[in-house]
C-alpha cells in the first residue's frame, strides 16, 4: 500500500482502501438487526439525508431496482413530501446523528404519523429514537460520513429485505462485489500510470470535470463521482445523465469555447445501460469532439449489476483521492463545510 502521512494524516487512502471490510462490517450489522416495532402496509419509502448519508439511499434505490415494489425516493431537505402518511417508510439517515435536515425531516415524519426507522452513529437522532422507543440500526464511527458509504448503504438493503420489500437477489450479490473490488484495490492505491484511476486523475486533475451516467442507473454513481471529487479533491466537477442530457445541454457545448477548453467529460459507460441510450452516448460523443479538454469513458468489470456500481464507485473515489495529492491537498479536512455550520449554528 503506498502510505502519504505528511500529505494524508488522517488517513483518507485507508478509508477508501478499506471500502470492502466496510461492506463485510456493515453487511454482519444487516443480518443480525433485530426490529422491535411492527411494520406493515407499506407503500412508498422516503430516506431523508444529506451529503454522505443520503448517497446511501440513492445507491441503494439504484442497487435494488429491478426487484422494488414500492416506490422510493431520497429527500435531501428540511421538509418530506407532502404525501408521506402512515403508509410510508421513512428511513432517517445520519452518520453523525446531528444532521439539522435530517433532524427537522424526523420530526415531520412523526407528524405525519410514518413509520420510521433510523440508521446512525449516535448524536441526537440516534437519542430521539431511542427515548421514543423506535427502531435504529447503530454503525460504527470515527470515518469521515462520505467514507462511511457502505455503513449506510448495505443495512438499509438487509432493512429492506427484512421487511420484505425486496427479495435476496441483490442482497446476495454483495459477497461476489467485495471480492472483486478486494482484487482490485491494491492496483487502484498505487502512484502509478499503470493504475488507471491514476492516471485519469492525472488527465483530469487540472480541469473540471462533467460526469455523465444513464438515468436512474449510472447517474447515481456520477453524482458519487461529483462529490467526492469535490470533497477530498477540493475541485469543482459537476454531472447530468442521459438521456436528458440530450434535450438541453448538449447545445451548451457551443459558445464560450475558451471556457469548454477547461472541462473534462467521464462518461460513465455500463453493459445494463438501455441500447438507445449507449448510442445517444457515442453520438454525443462525436459530435462534442474536441471541444472539450478530455472526453474520458469509464467502465469496470463485474458479472451482475451490483458488482459493476458497487466498483465504479471504488474506481471513482480513488480518481478522487489521487486528483488531492497531484493538487498536493490533503483530502479529508471539509473547511468550507465547517465554516458553514459554524455561521448555521450562531443563526439557530
Amino acid at each position: 500500500m503506498t502510505v502519504l502521512p505528511k500529505l494524508d494524516p488522517d488517513d483518507m487512502y485507508k478509508s477508501i482502501y478499506d471500502f470492502p471490510d466496510h461492506m463485510v462490517t456493515a453487511a454482519k450489522i444487516g443480518h443480525n438487526v433485530s426490529l422491535k416495532n411492527e411494520y406493515s402496509d407499506i407503500r412508498n419509502i422516503v430516506v431523508a439525508g444529506m451529503g454522505g448519508s443520503a448517497i446511501g439511499g440513492d445507491v441503494v434505490r439504484t442497487l435494488v431496482k429491478d426487484e422494488l415494489q414500492v416506490p422510493m425516493v431520497v429527500s435531501r431537505n428540511y421538509t418530506l413530501p407532502k404525501w408521506v402518511n402512515g403508509h410510508t417508510l421513512v428511513i432517517c439517515s445520519s452518520y453523525s446523528g446531528n444532521t439539522e435536515e435530517t433532524l427537522a425531516a424526523f420530526d415531520q415524519a412523526r407528524e405525519k404519523n410514518a413509520q420510521i426507522i433510523g440508521i446512525s452513529t449516535g448524536g441526537k437522532l440516534t437519542e430521539l429514537m431511542h427515548s421514543l422507543d423506535l427502531d435504529v440500526v447503530s454503525i460504527p464511527s470515527g470515518l469521515q460520513p462520505r467514507a462511511a458509504l457502505a455503513l449506510s448503504f448495505v443495512p438499509m438493503m438487509y432493512l429492506l429485505k427484512t421487511l420484505g420489500i425486496i427479495g435476496e437477489s441483490s442482497v446476495s450479490q454483495l459477497s461476489n462485489a467485495i471480492s472483486l473490488i478486494t482484487a482490485s484495490r491494491d492496483n487502484y492505491g498505487l502512484e502509478s500510470n499503470e493504475n488507471p484511476t491514476y492516471a485519469l486523475a492525472n488527465r483530469i486533475y487540472k480541469t473540471i470535470p462533467v460526469i455523465y451516467g444513464e438515468t436512474e442507473a449510472t447517474s447515481i454513481m456520477a453524482v458519487r463521482w461529483k462529490g467526492q471529487l469535490s470533497e477530498n479533491s477540493k475541485m469543482l466537477a459537476y454531472y447530468n445523465e442521459l438521456p436528458e442530457m440530450n434535450h438541453n445541454e448538449i447545445v451548451g457545448w457551443e459558445n464560450n469555447k475558451e471556457l469548454i477548453q477547461q472541462l473534462s467529460i467521464i462518461w460513465l459507460k455500463d453493459d445494463g445501460d438501455h441500447p438507445r441510450t449507449s448510442i445517444r452516448q457515442q453520438s454525443t460523443q462525436k459530435i462534442i469532439g474536441s471541444l472539450a479538454e478530455n472526453q474520458e469513458i469509464v467502465s469496470v468489470g463485474g458479472n451482475a449489476l451490483v458488482e459493476r456500481y458497487l466498483h465504479l464507485i471504488h474506481f471513482g473515489d480513488w480518481v478522487s483521492y489521487w486528483c488531492a495529492v497531484l493538487h498536493n491537498t490533503d483530502p479529508t479536512p471539509v473547511k468550507k463545510i465547517d465554516q458553514l455550520k459554524e455561521i448555521l449554528s450562531e443563526k439557530s
